[in-house]
């Protein structure tokens, strides 16, 4: 397969990956003793492909690839927006299933696209800072511990943008109490994903000639 086909690959799974957590969220799954939205084991992957992308491609290429995205995951939120709030037909077979699915509210989409702005972005420097500590060796470290600092940001603002003070009992306290079970679940579900960063930078390969080699994972 074509390098150039590998990386059209990992940017469609980052961006899959953002997607599918916003758009899967909305289910409360049973995780054995604990109960989580499912998007939480789609979105942990979404820093992951990123890590690689940046490790092989370097720091601008990935911050051009989450504006992008913001500019998709906008779009589409936009969309789904209108779309639930447009007067169904009379030959609509479920509108109001529809509505319940699909229907996000004005708040909700602007604290998950605050959130992801900010923890990517955060990834990417935290990711930047360690590479340069360790003088570029030590890929688990840079790849599971940037991902654990934006993870626990990303969840603290989604749920502080997204459900401080709508009832009485959505006080700080209650939601630090439900981020810090999410942000555990991620970080681990990121920590056990390591080894794929190592995969994928093996697999994604150096890039071409005319663009600066970076160096060799250790």
């Amino acid at each position: 397969m074509h390098r150039e086909t590998k990386y059209y690959i990992l940017i469609a799974i980052f961006v899959a990956s953002v997607v599918a957590a916003n758009f899967m969220g909305n289910k409360i799954a049973v995780f054995g003793f604990f109960d989580a939205a499912v998007g939480i084991l789609v979105f942990p992957l979404s820093f992951l492909a990123l890590d690689v992308i940046q490790e092989v491609e370097g720091r601008e290429t990935a911050r051009r690839i989450v504006l992008a995205t913001m500019l998709v995951l906008t779009y589409l939120l936009v969309i789904t927006f209108i779309a639930t709030q447009l007067p169904s037909a009379q030959r609509d077979f479920f509108p109001e299933e529809y509505n319940k699915i699909f229907g996000i509210s004005v708040r909700v989409m602007i604290a998950s696209l605050t959130a992801f702005l900010i923890s990517e972005f955060l990834d990417i420097e935290v990711f930047r800072v360690i590479r340069t500590w360790t003088q570029q060796k030590m890929l688990w470290l840079r790849a599971a511990g940037s991902t654990v600092v934006s993870q626990f940001i990303d969840t603290t603002v989604f749920m502080f943008l997204a459900f401080y003070g709508i009832s009485p009992k959505h006080d700080a306290m209650y939601l630090i109490l439900l981020v810090i079970p999410y942000w555990l679940l991620k970080s681990t579900v990121a920590i056990f994903g390591t080894p794929l960063v190592y995969a994928g930078v093996r697999w994604l390969g150096k890039p071409e000639k005319n663009v600066p080699p970076e160096q060799p994972v250790r």
